[in-house]
């Protein structure tokens, strides 16, 4: 038994009622904490939030970044109040009204998202920004910061800077098993990663669930 648990949220893509059942069934143990993220594809299926709203006894991540005009976002986040959540994801780059409004009414932590681990300097360019990705990254921290956020997300490769700036938690995604990263462009071996808290999707819900967390846990 680990004597620190390592802190690992699922990702649970799919609308499948069926394969999150068994995403959930298969990847209990007591070697690692687990907590489980449903994203916009989840949440917006015809079934997903009821699902949400009967899960017991489990740490709920809702990621929905949310990103719109303050009054927006806190209509939002109200009309979540009836779930369970632990964790709910809002843009950093909602500004820092939105984010101070939003943290004021949630009950659940709220985790602001800095830039996409699918983002590189080149993409930031592309968009319009002039500053680096850990330039940015840092700059967003503050923002966090100010805005009293619970929680931030950043890419395994900019949590050092963040922990100088942002003494709370930070989720990282962007997470591999092996050298596979999918669609990430920031991604990182779990074993290297120092975050509190690692996302892991597919690495672990495609195949056999139970040896792939298994495997997670010898690479920690």
């Amino acid at each position: 038994m680990m004597k620190n648990k390592k802190k690992i949220f699922i990702a649970v893509d799919t609308t499948d009622i069926k394969k999150v059942n068994k995403i959930i069934s298969q990847s209990q143990t007591n070697r690692i904490k687990i907590g489980y993220k449903f994203g916009l594809e989840f949440m917006n299926s015809k079934k997903g939030r009821q699902f949400v709203s009967k899960l017991k006894n489990k740490i709920i991540f809702v990621d929905l970044k949310l990103n719109d005009t303050v009054n927006t976002m806190l209509s939002a986040v109200k009309a979540l109040k009836d779930l369970k959540i632990n964790y709910l994801t809002v843009h950093i780059s909602s500004g820092l009204a939105a984010l101070k409004a939003v943290k004021k009414v949630s009950r659940c932590k709220i985790v602001g998202v800095s830039t996409l681990t699918s983002l590189n300097n080149k993409d930031l360019k592309t968009i319009g920004y002039n500053r680096s990705v850990k330039n940015l990254v840092a700059h967003q921290a503050k923002l966090a910061n100010k805005a009293k956020l619970d929680a931030l997300v950043c890419s395994p490769y900019e949590v050092n800077i963040v922990r100088k700036i942002f003494k709370k938690e930070i989720i990282t995604p962007g997470i591999q098993i092996g050298k596979r990263n999918y669609d990430q462009k920031r991604s990182m071996e779990a074993k290297n990663v120092k975050s509190d808290w690692m996302v892991i999707g597919r690495s672990v819900t495609s195949g056999n669930i139970k040896k792939n967390i298994q495997k997670l846990i010898k690479s920690l």
